[in-house]
């Protein structure tokens, strides 16, 4: 009998765990490499545009004896039949899911009267919408399970599309996932005297786009793996419409698109390359339409774009690979490669007329800068906002009212991110020290950071005052701004000073 010396025994040891390093790498390695291949998802093509678009009807309001237009809107869960025979869960405003279409004029004071039917406390934020600050419905006005809020504001601003939503701190994503989301249209002088599609729901079309992804009836609200933006869906919808189509009898049609998803990106143009009329972004017009073929939206941002449809046609609106500057890694893992046929625009045999587009649109009604008193430096990363998560008894800037700051804005994070700022418009002046992009032109709330971009925002805070009631400031990536990547700010009176925000946010 040959017995095994020791040095033998641990150099045949040491090929068995080598062996197994190796075995475990390959299938480590070729793991990833599976994940990273299915990664990818795309409806370009493969969609059977089968179900009519649904079109979120206006909501009825009523005037008060003082004048005062007011809603109601009541929160809601129920069950909506995406597909047909499979009801799935879900919340909405005055209905199961979605919630109608609020519309006001420039001057009027507005009332909404919202109500909880919810089993948990949520609030309803006012995207977009300059107003004071208690009214904001941002997580310092939480309405309770059961509970009444009746926020009212003087509607003060130029003709825009605005949306709506809950914010509740740590869960705004989950909220709005489940289908608590709206329009809130403005409209003004100047927009009521152009010659634009208006006809709501005819040629003027809510587009609210979202990504879903459906786990048997119900919807899957988990992240994939590697998904650092947050959720991600496998297939889009359009007013809640899957798969959806319209058939238009106009020449011109007006789409307002609104990215309701809650970490896509979406790089918008049709099938056909065909060009549409840039006419206004997140606050309102533009001051002239802007030919394009490409429109980049993030969660939260929203435009107004003029297609022309010919007789007969039908035409695609589709989400294209995300041209950002995205690393090989990110691009993947962010959706940036994922593509989708969005709503197909099926075109009558005969078409209404539609008069050209007008050269000139609206003025600017942000600032440009030049009486800018103040500047700030803004760092933002998933752990924060210059280094600090969100506090809600915490107040991370003050600034006085009347006047107008810059403030720069640097994504040092590896992965993309917005930001928005409640209360207030702001141009764009600069990106990466170049003149902006025709989609960062006009008034803006809300702007897309990829890793290492830079953004120089101009800003005016026109009030009213509340030392004690804060505005936040925060990625709209909304597991990001669950995660407490958000920051608040109050508005004071010169010479005035930050207060402490209320310890109890419900009503």
């Amino acid at each position: 009998m040959v017995s095994v010396t020791r040095p033998h025994r641990w150099r045949r040891l040491f090929i068995v765990l080598a062996s197994f390093v190796a075995l475990l790498a390959l299938a480590i390695g070729g793991g990833v490499s599976l994940v990273y291949v299915n990664a990818a998802v795309s409806t370009v093509g493969s969609t059977q545009f089968s179900n009519e678009l649904a079109i979120p009807p206006l909501a009825p309001s009523r005037l008060r004896p003082d004048g005062t237009r007011e809603f109601e809107l009541e929160m809601r869960s129920g069950r909506t039949e995406f597909r047909p025979g499979q009801a799935t869960e879900t919340w909405g405003f005055n209905g199961a899911y979605l919630g109608p279409t609020l519309r006001a004029r420039r001057g009027e004071q507005v009332a909404v009267t919202v109500r909880n039917q919810l089993p948990e406390a949520s609030t309803v934020h006012w995207h977009g919408m300059h107003l004071p600050a208690a009214m904001d419905g941002g997580p310092h006005q939480m309405v309770r399970a059961g509970a009444t809020w009746t926020p009212r504001w003087t509607v003060d601003q130029p003709a825009a599309t605005l949306w709506y939503h809950p914010h509740p701190h740590g869960a705004t994503e989950e909220h709005v996932r489940r289908g608590l989301a709206g329009m809130f249209l403005l409209d003004d002088e100047v927009s009521e005297s152009l010659p634009l599609p208006r006809n709501y729901g005819v040629d003027d079309l809510p587009v609210i786009v979202q990504d879903v992804k459906f786990r048997g009836a119900e919807l899957d609200s988990s992240h994939a793996i590697f998904r650092d933006v947050g959720f991600l869906g496998d297939q889009t919808m359009v007013n809640g419409t899957l798969t959806p189509y319209r058939t238009v009898g106009d020449e011109l049609v007006r789409l307002r698109l609104l990215n309701a998803s809650t970490a896509r990106t979406y790089t918008f143009g049709f099938a056909d390359q065909r060009q549409f009329s840039f006419i206004a972004t997140d606050g309102g017009l533009l001051e002239h339409p802007i030919a394009l073929d490409r429109l980049q939206l993030s969660p939260g941002e929203r435009a107004e774009i003029v297609v022309r449809v010919r007789a007969g046609e039908r035409t695609v609106l589709r989400s294209n690979k995300l041209d950002a500057g995205l690393g090989f890694w990110t691009q993947r893992f962010a959706g940036g490669d994922d593509t989708f046929d969005v709503l197909e625009l099926r075109a009558a045999d005969t078409l209404r007329s539609a008069p050209e587009l007008p050269a000139a649109l609206a003025l600017p009604s942000t600032p440009d800068g030049s009486d800018a008193v103040q500047e700030r430096r803004l760092k933002i990363n998933l752990a924060g906002i210059n280094g600090k998560p969100m506090a809600m008894d915490r107040i991370d800037l003050t600034v006085t009212r009347g006047t107008t700051e810059t403030w720069i804005v640097h994504n040092n994070d590896g992965m993309p991110h917005n930001f928005h700022i409640h209360d207030v418009q702001f141009r764009v002046l600069t990106r990466n020290d170049g003149p902006p992009p025709a989609e960062l032109t006009g008034p803006k709330d809300t702007v897309f950071l990829p890793p290492d971009a830079t953004v120089k925002l101009v800003l005016r805070f026109d009030g009213p005052a509340d030392p004690k009631v804060p505005y936040m400031y925060h990625c709209h990536l909304l597991w990001h701004e669950d995660q407490g990547m958000m920051g608040q700010f109050v508005v004071v009176e010169p010479g005035g000073a930050a207060g402490t925000p209320p310890r109890d946010h419900g009503h």
